[in-house]
């Protein structure tokens, strides 16, 4: 039997987060990991002359937290930014129309670029336009992300934008996916200035920034992870470790500070707090005879699941000049991918010099059973899809299929409110802690610093007992 301050359960990005945070502050952990590998889907191979990244690829400049991890862990020197030009593009009609410049997630910000676009019809464009006239929504109640977009831009700024592009980067229904909790940022511009065409407006006095809006490592984001590992000990961190089940025990004389037993296949664990950062359906099975009611929320957390397939090809095989880092689809497009990644095109040395590595995107809400097909049949819809647009020739040179089950967490409408009902039930248990990217923030910098805050509060709740 092993015994520490804390068990951490689930290796992911905000279980190692919360692990270095509370090595930081002097707290004994052990992490367990059910997977043969720390990281969850940030993984990333090197072959051929090849980097690949089968899951994310990148950290958010704009929400530091991952950034500043990296830096703290040494890993600072090594961020590079996306090569330039820094071009997005979607699908219409069977055409790529790159994203006006100086948007902000689609929401244009310039006139000039705007206008010149045939991404969007002139109605369109005049209803998206008239924006600055909608009168900003009183009601305090959670709303979509397609109701919040269509009332404020029209149908066509849904279907084109909200949907492929702020909805696909969740994987999710743009129907259902809560705005308040995925872009708060949009509420509260609408708030504070009635418009967000008024908001995002780029100051007279501040030059539009040419930077690069993320990074990544050249080894890819695994190396964050390794780096991690390394920092908080990997004697510390538990791969191919099931959790079984939590118990509470009292104290006693053999061991005074225990308050939980974690039992693995092979291991017990005591502990006197836990965090569970395990996807909220596994948080759910772990905490059901201990409060049905905080087993019920963190199931109705629906969660979808993605493949990622990767292809090489010959430069000279590719007709298109993939000025830029991808594109995404419309569902109105009836296309059998969601989205392209142009990976040796947005990082550098990701691809010999005469090949190019491309990776597109498959499942989500839009394609629930997309994981049920072969790798083969993946690889086929991917040069289906990519072939007419990109003039592709030839054969792939290497392929690649990653698969992330139940992997891509549902914020969906009123999940803010579930969320404090869970932290209200989470009152009730003395110890146990939960994060990760089904509870407060999908994306890595917000499971980074979720992670961080949770061992803050569990270092906080351990200090008078110590």
């Amino acid at each position: 039997m092993s015994t520490s301050d804390v068990v951490v359960v689930g290796g992911g990005i905000a279980g190692l987060s919360a692990a270095y945070e509370l090595s930081r502050r002097g707290v004994s952990f052990v992490v367990l990991e059910r997977a043969s590998r720390a990281g969850g889907i940030i993984f990333s191979e090197a072959f051929d002359g090849y980097t690949i990244d089968g899951g994310p690829d990148s950290l958010l400049v704009q929400k530091p937290d991952g950034i500043a991890l990296c830096e703290e862990i040494g890993l600072g020197d090594r961020l590079v930014p996306t090569k330039p030009p820094r071009l997005a593009y979607i699908q219409r009609a069977g055409q790529l129309h790159a994203l006006p410049a100086a948007s902000v997630l689609g929401i244009p910000t310039r006139i000039g670029p705007f206008l010149r676009t045939r991404l969007f019809t002139w109605p369109g464009k005049l209803r998206m336009g008239a924006e600055l006239f909608v009168p900003p929504r009183r009601e305090e109640s959670d709303e979509s992300i397609g109701a919040f977009m269509t009332r404020r831009f029209g149908r066509e700024a849904t279907t084109y934008l909200a949907e492929p592009l702020l909805a696909g980067i969740h994987a999710g229904d743009v129907d259902r996916l809560s705005i308040r909790s995925l872009f708060p940022r949009f509420v509260e511009a609408e708030k504070k200035h009635g418009s967000l065409l008024r908001a995002f407006r780029p100051r007279t006095d501040r030059p539009v920034s040419a930077h690069s809006a993320f990074k990544s490592l050249p080894g890819g984001l695994s190396e964050m992870i390794n780096a991690l590992v390394h920092r908080i000990g990997e004697s510390n961190v538990r791969t191919s470790h099931t959790v079984a089940r939590i118990t509470s025990v009292q104290p006693s004389g053999l061991n005074p500070r225990a308050r939980f037993t974690v039992v693995t296949a092979g291991e017990t664990f005591d502990a006197r707090a836990i965090v569970l950062a395990t996807p909220a359906y596994v948080t759910s099975a772990l905490v059901r005879e201990r409060d049905e009611e905080l087993a019920r929320l963190c199931s109705e957390i629906r969660y979808t699941s993605t493949a990622t397939v990767v292809l090489a090809f010959q430069r000279d095989a590719v007709a298109h000049s993939l000025n830029g880092s991808g594109f995404v689809v419309p569902r109105v497009e009836g296309s059998s991918i969601l989205a392209a990644s142009w990976l040796s095109s947005k990082w550098p040395h990701r691809a010999p010099d005469d090949r190019i590595l491309l990776r597109t995107f498959f499942g989500g809400a839009r394609d629930p059973h997309a994981l049920e097909q072969s790798d083969a049949e993946l690889v086929s819809r991917s040069l289906a899809a990519l072939r007419p647009l990109l003039g592709i020739a030839g054969d792939a040179l290497l392929t690649r299929v990653y698969r992330w089950e139940l992997a891509s967490a549902q914020h969906e409408v009123g999940h803010l409110e579930r969320m404090a009902a869970i932290d209200r039930a989470l009152g009730r248990h003395p110890g146990l802690f939960v994060t990760g990217s089904g509870f407060r923030g999908v994306g890595i910098p917000d499971c980074v610093a979720d992670g961080r805050a949770t061992a803050m509060a569990v270092a906080v709740w351990l200090k008078p007992a110590a």
